[in-house]
């Protein structure tokens, strides 16, 4: 579960002016943090498949806005990807 003070952090780290909340960058950001930790409930909860769906439902928004943010600006979309460990 994603706490108020840890999306706060990502918040501050991916931020691009003071009171962004709503950047590509941070929706990014804390969609792979919720991402990551939904993979982590899958190896104990493999059976759970309502939480499966959510989870593509997350992938598929994140891999949308990577997308805009590509079209956008390649500088951009190279930094975020860099940063959080995405595209191996």
């Amino acid at each position: 579960m994603l706490t108020k003070q840890k999306k706060q952090e990502i918040i501050g780290d991916f931020e691009t002016h003071e009171g962004d909340t709503g950047s590509p960058e941070v929706q990014i950001a804390i969609l792979t943090k919720r991402i990551n930790e939904l993979t982590g409930h899958f190896k104990t909860h493999r059976k759970d498949h309502a939480s499966r769906r959510g989870l593509l439902k997350m992938v598929g928004t994140r891999s949308a806005l990577l997308k805009y943010v590509k079209n956008k600006d390649v500088k951009r979309y190279q930094k975020i990807i860099s940063r959080l460990g995405l595209r191996k």
